[in-house]
């Protein structure tokens, strides 16, 4: 009888798993954890959920004993490659990082999520994509409740950027389809009149306490006053109008746009009247604008009264401004799906904000530093978010493009390494057909102008390298002829290959070298086969040959002496036996020059006990004369 298979005991499994991950992280390998699963007893399934609640133990440990994240991080990355094993489920690492996020302090956080955002490659693989996505995306919204978005700015960016990188751009959780406001964001000013400041003078501020920042206003400058008061009744218009941006749609509302507008107008003219240049801004100031300076960031703007008089001086809060103008405007005048049908501008509100937008263009070219390149900047991305409107209108297809076409082809044969070396997928031209065109318009008599010339054309040019690497023996052999652009190069081939290609139904005529083929000619005529036989071979013999020779290429090679390197780049060049052997007549006609004469190749043939080839080459030679 066979003996009784192990219970499975889910305390001792424990046991074992804890130990084996104490022991895999003092060792930093995750060996001891193979090893114990491999010897348990019990089905793989109780095995996996067992090791799971062994990493949740153990980091429950080194969380309550206040050890370094270094640790934390050690236990999550077991894990990780524990599910790349195969010994534990795939949202294992996942549910230990929203442990340890769940109980650290925030500055502890930050440094798990490091962690985190570096390996976004690996969540966004198939192994963990789909096991973790919802892990990540409530972990990430739990950290945004516990975060400031005053005072946790860079953390809130790194959190929002890395659900975009870990995310496909067409993901509908990501996306505000129905292009809803944040009317949570609330800007909180003071609207009692009477407990207003505004009307005491700047010098009773510093009396009560409140110092002008250093580099606000230097020793030997003086506050220059605006041509409108800065009042509280500008005050609250000014934060008025933040409600507004807010929320947008108050103003296809009769009543709360004749507000929007004469409020609007007040502040633009402000700043209209109000140039930064006139104001008291220190020239250190200035200079660090310029130069970029620190750059200082606030999620919510600072409201307080004595702060008006310097944020109208402050160009990158001018820039805020006028900046949510512009996007305003773009959404009353925009095309968006789920806006209302009742919200239409009627022409004069159309015509004011034509009118206003291209005011506030002017006011930002016109605000330092570098106004008018920002103002283009603006324009540019605000014409780009128009092409993103269009896309959520559409309902945000994929852009993944599907082809029913490609999937056909894709399906037309199983085996598709075999397909891709099918003879009917030659798509390359012989060097007739697409030389044609150039023999002729290198013809003196044909008049073609340098210019109109395919010689000419980059595109022809690169095309006409890769067919001559790849059919023409010239294009491998020395020569000692310079040329100095790619067009004269190949002007020289195409009227090497006007000489060789069959039939030669015209001459071409070029100058210096007309008389030397009439003679060539007439000299062939007189030609024995055996003088002939003693020549080198034209392109045209190593193509005809070569599809002849085929497959026994390899045996012929040898006894031309063909260094065996050169052989196996032969075979690592091509698949298809008749370049193989093109290539071989190719590379030994480079290696004897002139004497790689059909005479020899026949000799060749006949030494590796090919004569029936040979034999073939000799009446070719003897029948084309």
């Amino acid at each position: 009888m066979s003996p009784t298979p192990a219970l499975f005991s889910l305390p001792e499994a424990r046991t074992r798993f804890t130990k084996s991950t104490r022991e895999a992280l003092n060792n930093k390998t995750i060996k001891p954890l193979l090893n114990a699963f491999s010897q348990l007893p019990g089905s793989e399934n109780e095995k996996k959920c067992t090791l799971d609640q062994a990493f949740r133990g153990v980091l429950e440990e080194e969380i309550i004993n206040h050890s370094a994240c270094e640790n934390v991080l050690a236990i999550i990355s077991l894990a990780i490659g524990g599910v790349t094993e195969s010994v534990c489920t795939a949202s294992t690492p996942f549910v230990l990082l929203g442990d340890v996020l769940d109980c650290l302090p925030l500055d502890q956080c930050d440094t798990i999520f490091t962690f985190v955002e570096k390996n976004v490659a690996t969540w966004k693989s198939n192994t963990f994509y789909s096991a973790g996505k919802n892990y990540l995306l409530r972990m990430c919204n739990d950290l945004l409740r516990r975060l400031s978005k005053s005072q946790n700015t860079v953390f809130c960016g790194r959190i929002q950027l890395f659900l975009a990188r870990l995310f496909p751009l067409s993901e509908k959780s990501g996306l505000n389809l129905q292009s809803q406001f944040n009317l949570e964001n609330i800007t909180v000013f003071n609207t009692n009149e009477q407990e207003s400041t505004l009307g005491q003078k700047h010098t009773e501020d510093r009396e009560e306490g409140m110092d002008v920042e250093e580099g606000e206003m230097g020793d030997d400058e003086a506050p220059t006053t605006c041509s409108i008061p800065i009042d509280y009744n500008l005050y609250r218009k000014f934060w008025s109008l933040q409600d507004y941006f807010r929320n947008p749609v108050q103003c296809y509302e009769k009543i709360s746009w004749k507000t929007f507008l004469k409020y609007s107008e007040e502040v633009l003219a402000v700043f209209k009247s109000y140039k930064l240049d006139d104001t008291q801004a220190s020239r250190k100031k200035m200079e660090e604008l310029k130069t970029g300076g620190e750059h200082v960031y606030f999620a919510k703007f600072l409201t307080s009264e004595k702060l008006m008089d310097l944020q109208l001086s402050d160009s990158n809060f001018r820039r805020h401004i006028l900046l949510q103008y512009l996007i305003l405007f773009q959404y009353l005048k925009g095309q968006v799906k789920f806006k209302s049908s009742n919200y239409v501008l009627t022409d004069e509100q159309s015509l004011w904000i034509e009118d206003t937008t291209k005011s506030v263009y002017q006011l930002l070219s016109e605000n330092p530093p570098d106004g008018e390149r920002f103002s283009k900047m603006v324009e540019h991305i605000l014409n780009t978010e128009e092409n993103w409107n269009s896309w959520k209108n559409e309902g945000c297809p994929s852009f993944v493009k599907e082809s029913e076409e490609l999937t056909r082809l894709w399906n037309l044969c199983p085996d598709n390494m075999e397909a891709c070396k099918s003879e009917t997928r030659e798509y390359m031209p012989t060097l007739e057909e697409f030389f044609e065109e150039a023999i002729e318009q290198a013809d003196p008599e044909n008049m073609v102008e340098s210019e109109y010339k395919a010689v000419n054309n980059s595109n022809y040019g690169w095309r006409a390298l890769r067919l001559l690497a790849r059919r023409s023996p010239h294009f491998f052999q020395p020569t000692n002829q310079q040329f100095k652009s790619l067009p004269e190069y190949l002007e020289n081939m195409v009227i090497k290959l006007a000489k060789e290609l069959p039939p030669p139904s015209e001459e071409i005529k070029t100058g210096e070298d007309e008389d030397e083929e009439d003679n060539d000619a007439l000299l062939k005529e007189n030609e024995s086969p055996d003088v002939r036989r003693d020549k080198p071979l034209t392109g045209e013999q190593i193509e005809s040959f070569a599809n002849k020779l085929g497959e026994q290429w390899k045996i012929l090679a040898p006894y031309l002496e063909i260094k065996d390197s050169d052989i196996r780049q032969i075979e690592c060049d091509s698949e298809d036996m008749k370049m193989r052997a093109k290539q071989l007549l190719v590379a030994w006609q480079d290696q004897e020059g002139v004497h790689a004469t059909t005479d020899n190749l026949i000799g060749a043939l006949n030494k590796s006990g090919l004569s029936d080839l040979a034999e073939s080459l000799t009446n070719d030679t003897e029948t084309n004369s």
